[in-house]
């Protein structure tokens, strides 16, 4: 946990991205329907490369992919995909609809419109998109809203075409020489319209960072034109502290997540900026830091460590260490727990696929014996205050790899240092790739430009939402709750869902907002995936309780057991679980049933035969 210091903290400033899906009926570029596909009716194979931009430079961020990955497999649905995705045909001219959607809230957001949208490039090779590039167009700029009397600055919005879905990853710390495809993605997802929104820097509290986003995620769900539900929305957290460089922390999509990204992000950074100081305490020579670059695979052949023998079982693996001169204790040290030099190398090398990474601050470990290290010093030639570097893995990646580990370590003089992190389920931050720069972006030659006049604003401008506080009292009227549970069913991914089921049965508006909401957060806060309940379920769940086949009280128990995996569907809860709503009818009938059956016993024991007949309902 961050020092209480570090939460409000004067030289912290932290800029949003928040991307948000389209509730259109068609994608970007294309007539293609919005679904989620699990069948694939074919699948093609990519090699991606990068390219120069208009200067002739190329991206480094693109760079660094083009090192890793070198097949990307593509699965697609035909109820999904069309040759657009595929980019075996030209894209279409642009969705109005979600051009529509975006332009009214760049106008809720007091943005000056550009007269003419020209649609860009920006060069993306990580998979995530068939072409190589993510078609993005600039539709406003230099807006802002108000958040607790403080006005925020809104950079600039975005419409831009969704990500390719990733089935499998690549990064399973093995390199399989014969395996290379590396990553396997799903088109259902790629070309959705989804809007950019970049915010001002902020230099405030995460608590209030993170109330600017719910502010901007209400805002667009008062329009009713935003997808609902997990992934739907995602932020980006550009990071700097002491106006150092930024670090990009992508793919936040739980709010929750944002002030712990946040914290984590200001100690991250604070603490390499400490380990930087002592560095330079040294007088470190930095153009001789790495030295003696040595292969010594033959040496640990010897070793009896279980983790060394099982690098060295794949016949293409070698082992590479390097001397750091002067470095004795700097890969260990921790000016904050569990932030250490040694751990930001750790997570580079993994990106490649790579595991076997170790530092002499931590040996002798992992099976690594004291011989073996002094083994190592030995060969190396090591003076007291220098340590080493010892990485495994495949021989094809290695040479990259420790090109790579040598420019990363040069910059920890420096201390922090810019570059994308993907941020992990406990709100840590995990290292992705350096930082695209302005290389990355590249007019699309395949779309014309759009003009945009004042009476098309004009009439948008009659779609601006009303305020969130208008929109709840609303829902609190129309459906007699209070306020609090009109903003929890209204923030949920389940308002749509939640305004149908109250359409179509007689069930009390407050008892299904309390299923949706307070008994789905309670199980996932013990570890269930609620995101495996899909709407169709859910509202059958209700309609089967609306038809008196189950009763209030085991709703509970059904959602418990279906996302333990105990049960499939409603129906075998209903058989398995004797979970049936009892009639009237049915009571009396049954009690008539055990009165006739035990007359005698009655008749002999007067009121104390109770007990006995009630053990017999």
């Amino acid at each position: 946990m961050v020092k209480n210091e570090l939460l409000v903290n004067p030289k912290l400033k932290v800029g949003l991205e928040i991307h948000q899906q389209l509730d259109s009926k068609n994608k970007l570029f294309c007539n293609c329907k919005i679904i989620d596909s699990t069948e694939y009716d074919f699948t093609f194979k990519r090699n991606l490369r990068p390219t120069q931009s208009e200067m002739g430079s190329y991206d480094q961020a693109a760079l660094f992919e083009s090192k890793k990955i070198k097949t990307v497999k593509y699965q697609s649905s035909k109820y999904s995909n069309c040759l657009v995705e595929s980019d075996d045909e030209p894209p279409h001219m642009i969705n109005k609809e979600a051009l529509d959607i975006v332009l009214t809230i760049a106008l809720a957001l007091h943005c000056a419109i550009e007269d003419e949208l020209h649609v860009m490039r920006k060069i993306v090779i990580d998979g995530s998109n068939t072409t190589g590039f993510q078609r993005t167009i600039l539709v406003g700029r230099n807006g802002f809203l108000d958040v607790d009397g403080i006005r925020v600055g809104v950079q600039s919005i975005c419409l831009e075409e969704d990500a390719a879905r990733i089935i499998n990853g690549s990064n399973t710390g093995k390199h399989n020489s014969n395996n290379k495809d590396k990553k396997v993605y799903s088109l259902d997802r790629l070309g959705i319209p989804l809007i950019e929104i970049a915010l001002a820097p902020i230099s405030n509290s995460p608590t209030f960072i993170a109330n600017v986003a719910q502010t901007i995620g209400r805002l667009l769900r008062t329009t009713k034109k935003v997808a609902r539900g997990l992934g739907s929305i995602r932020q980006d957290v550009n990071i700097s502290v002491d106006n150092g460089p930024v670090v990009e922390v992508k793919g936040v999509q739980q709010l929750s997540q944002l002030a712990q990204v946040i914290e984590y992000e200001t100690k991250r950074q604070d603490g390499l900026n400490q380990i930087a100081k002592e560095l330079r305490k040294r007088d470190i020579d930095d153009t001789k830091i790495i030295d003696s670059v040595k292969d010594i695979t033959e040496s640990l052949k010897k070793s009896s460590s279980k983790v060394v023998k099982k690098i060295l079982g794949d016949d293409n693996s070698r082992f590479i260490v390097f001397v750091l001169r002067g470095f004795k204790g700097m890969l260990s040290f921790e000016p904050y727990s569990g932030i250490r030099l040694g751990k930001e190398l750790g997570e580079l090398v993994k990106t490649y696929g790579i595991g076997g990474i170790f530092h002499s601050d931590e040996l002798p470990n992992y099976g690594i014996s004291s011989e073996d290290v002094n083994s190592i010093s030995s060969i190396l030639k090591m003076d007291k205050n220098d340590a080493f570097v010892l990485v495994g893995g495949s021989a094809i990646l290695l040479n990259i790899v420790v090109f790579e580990l040598a420019n990363r370590i040069k910059k920890c003089f420096s201390g922090v240092v810019p570059e994308t992190r993907s941020v992990r389920f406990d709100g840590n931050t995990i290292f992705s790739r350096p930082r695209p720069g302005s290389s990355r972006m590249y007019p699309e030659t395949d779309i014309p430009y759009i003009s945009i006049d004042s009476i098309k604003l004009k009439e948008l401008s009659k779609n601006i939402p009303q305020p969130w506080n208008v929109v709840i009292q609303q829902i609190c009227d129309k459906y007699s709750i209070n306020k609090t549970l009109a903003e929890n069913i209204f923030d949920s991914q389940y308002f749509s869902l939640f305004e149908k089921i109250v359409s179509q049965t007689s069930v009390n508006p407050s008892f299904i907002i309390s299923k949706l909401t307070e008994d789905l957060v309670s199980l996932e806060r013990v570890g269930y995936d609620s995101s495996i309940l899909t709407q169709e379920l859910l509202f059958y769940l209700f309609m089967q309780l609306n038809n008196s086949k189950i009763s209030k009280e085991s709703i509970s128990i059904i959602l418990e057991k279906l996302l333990k995996r105990e049960i499939d569907n409603v129906d075998e809860a209903i058989k398995s679980f004797g979970t049936e709503s009892i009639t009237e009818d049915f009571v009396d009938d049954t009690i008539n049933k055990i009165i006739n059956e035990n007359k005698l016993i009655i008749s002999q024991k007067g009121f104390d035969a109770v007990g006995l007949l009630m053990g017999r309902c």
